[in-house]
């Protein structure tokens, strides 16, 4: 997820470095280089320092009042679209039976969860574990793990039992 959050800090800080904005023009020189630093030091291995940089960026770019520069994401944003974009590069490298065994799970998850959500008079704490064991196997499919899938898969389905669903 920490390479992911770095790699989508990079695109957003590259898209924005190669459009011409028509802003200062030595603030986005310096960012070019801060980037060209971050991007040699994680692939030096070295991400807590490209991860520092990054953070530098946002800021001199804040302090510069860079108009239509990036702005730091806030906590669950950033995590949001680090999920979103390790799960697009991760799907690209599975293969179609791979990618259909996980498509699979997900609908059944859904279906599942919703046919629990409709259940009249549904107390408080079943809802929450509902939403807990989807938002887990919902991890586990973003991050290729369909063993861990299933194990929730099959949590949703003992609830299920429990609430008269399933023999």
């Amino acid at each position: 997820m920490l390479d992911a959050e770095l790699a989508k800090a990079f695109d957003v800080w590259s898209g924005y470095l190669g459009a011409e904005t028509g802003e200062d023009p030595v603030v986005r020189e310096r960012l070019r280089s801060a980037l060209a630093s971050a991007r040699a030091a994680a692939a030096d291995g070295d991400r807590e320092f490209a991860r520092t940089r990054v953070a530098d960026m946002y800021e001199e770019a804040e302090e510069a009042r860079l108009r239509w520069a990036p702005t730091a994401p806030r906590p669950r944003e950033a995590d949001g679209q680090a999920r979103d974009y390790a799960k697009d590069r991760l799907r690209g490298t599975m293969s179609v039976h791979r990618r259909e065994r996980l498509d699979t799970l997900a609908i059944l998850l859904r279906v599942g969860a919703r046919r629990l959500l409709a259940l009249p008079g549904l107390d408080g704490a079943v809802r929450e574990d509902i939403g807990y064991i989807t938002a887990r196997a919902s991890m586990a499919l973003d991050l290729d793990h369909p063993v861990a899938a299933e194990r929730e898969l099959e949590r949703l389905r003992a609830l299920e039992r429990r609430c008269g669903l399933r023999d």
